[in-house]
């Protein structure tokens, strides 16, 4: 008899040498398949949330439905957003640099969706992947990449749904490096959880 809810395992790690059955592939070539653009949105953001992890040390993979991106190792929340000036199809110019879906709506099992969209996360990194031509865009470079952070609290005090690039370099402050990223995000999370 099946209980419910119903929780599901966390998922094994994979090396990418698995054999996916009753074909000639492994994970790896669909690995290949799915996510060798970078440039694509999605993975994209994959990637910027992979960074923000490996830069503050959480392990662990991502989970698609949580109301944040990343968890620090003290427990600190963090959503992560990017963007690029360069995309995977053919552009008239370059793309403007905005940020959506700071609020969400959030799932709960017991209770659905929320009814209203809020800020889920105790930190906010925004990152910008900044080659200007395909020629220079470098996927695998952290070089590349500028971020900015914000608390929830001050993200909350302009109460933004979305936001861009100068708007937030006027609240965030100057970018960081990729160096940077993580006493940038410990200085935050100091302000929003002063007890760290």
């Amino acid at each position: 008899m099946t209980t419910f809810p119903l929780h599901p395992p966390s998922p094994p790690p994979l090396r990418g040498d698995e054999p996916v059955q009753g074909t000639d592939a492994t994970v790896l070539d669909f690995w290949r398949f799915a996510l060798s653009d970078f440039k694509m949105n999605n993975v994209r953001g994959y990637l910027a949330e992979f960074l923000v992890a490996r830069a503050i040390g959480a392990a662990g993979p991502r989970v698609e439905w949580d109301a944040y991106d990343v968890v620090a190792p003290d427990g600190t929340t963090i959503e992560v957003k990017a963007s690029a000036y360069l995309q995977s199809w053919e552009q008239r110019t370059t793309s403007r640099i905005i940020f959506s879906g700071l609020k969400k709506r959030v799932w709960d099992t017991a209770t659905g969706m929320s009814e209203e969209p809020t800020y889920n996360a105790e930190i906010y990194v925004f990152a910008v992947q900044t080659a200007l031509t395909h020629e220079e865009y470098d996927l695998l470079s952290v070089s590349q990449w500028q971020f900015y952070v914000m608390s929830r609290p001050a993200l909350q005090e302009i109460g933004y749904a979305s936001i861009g690039l100068s708007t937030l370099r006027r609240h965030a402050g100057p970018a960081v490096t990729y160096s940077e990223l993580a006493d940038t995000i410990q200085s935050a999370s100091v302000r929003v959880r002063p007890g760290n």
